[in-house]
């Protein structure tokens, strides 16, 4: 474990390094133990969409982001349809490397009035927990992902709970978290997620905050934080720390309160034509905000 977190930082310290840090050593965090073991990693939400595995994990070494959820339909091409001899070949190349492996971003949501589907996301979900098993994941990333006004708000949160629940037995099997991502039409309040989660009985069920603007609404992003922070698991979805408003100097304070230790897994919405470069300098700037936290 300690050589594992070693090249970790020396792998960080490097690709920072690489872009020429000019103002601070973003690291003397570390040295001045402030930093409770926050790191930064990647979803392949935009920015590693076109990346085959191979380059992925590459460009993941060379800017220090030494975790990775890796998204549906991507150029990386993990999904269930893998063979056996595949699915070894995947976990081998992450083992290979100092970039870990987190899970499968799924979209697989439990929320419908149809049984059909509910069903059917249920079971498909239990198909990728199979897959993040064989690949040497941790996890799988799920949506609750909606309350259909044409059902009563309490009966969905259940079977939204329900169902989870059942997926949280499964994976237990398997060795495996499973990850809610706090996302969707309504079910993004996060006091819809506290209510989901309050008839979550899994201990392998856990919630990802994911940092929309419904953080906000009242009572405010400390308060609703402390609301449902004893559910987190190891990962956090942030988008780019240097677009729109999002207060995320006070989610990193937040985080380093209560000596969060998982990931904060940068999910990127935008396009820029330098990847690399911009990997970079987010990179910068959540080590900036690492030196600052409370």
């Amino acid at each position: 474990m300690a050589t594992s977190l070693s090249r970790r930082i020396f792998l960080q310290k490097a690709a920072i390094a690489g872009i020429g840090f000019s103002v601070i050593d973003p690291f003397s965090a570390l040295a001045a133990g402030k930093h409770p073991g926050m790191k930064l990693g990647l979803v392949t939400y935009q920015w590693g969409k076109d990346w085959d595995l191979p380059t992925l994990i590459a460009n993941c070494e060379k800017t220090g982001y030494l975790g990775v959820e890796l998204r549906t339909e991507h150029a990386h091409k993990v999904e269930i349809n893998l063979s056996p001899a595949q699915r070894s070949e995947v976990k081998k190349r992450f083992a290979d490397s100092p970039v870990k492996c987190l899970g499968y971003g799924s979209n697989f949501e439990y929320h419908s009035a149809d049984p059909a589907i509910l069903r059917k996301n249920i079971d498909q979900t239990k198909e990728y927990i199979k897959l993040c098993k064989d690949i040497g994941a941790s996890g799988i990333k799920v949506k609750p992902n909606d309350l259909p006004v044409s059902v009563p708000k309490e009966k969905t949160i259940a079977q939204i709970a329900a169902s989870l629940n059942e997926i949280g037995k499964f994976a237990l099997d398997y060795g495996q978290l499973v990850r809610v991502e706090v996302h969707g039409n309504l079910t993004q309040e996060i006091p819809n997620m506290k209510a989901i989660f309050e008839q979550v009985t899994e201990k392998n069920v856990k919630m990802c905050w994911n940092c929309n603007d419904q953080d906000l609404l009242p009572p405010g992003l400390e308060a609703n934080f402390n609301s449902v922070k004893k559910w987190f698991g190891d990962t956090v979805h942030v988008r780019e720390f240097n677009v729109g408003t999002y207060p995320y100097q006070e989610l990193m304070s937040l985080f380093s309160g209560i000596n969060y230790e998982g990931w904060i897994l940068l999910e990127a919405r935008t396009e820029p034509t330098d990847k690399i470069a911009a990997m970079n300098e987010q990179m910068k700037l959540f080590m900036e905000m690492l030196t600052k936290t409370k």
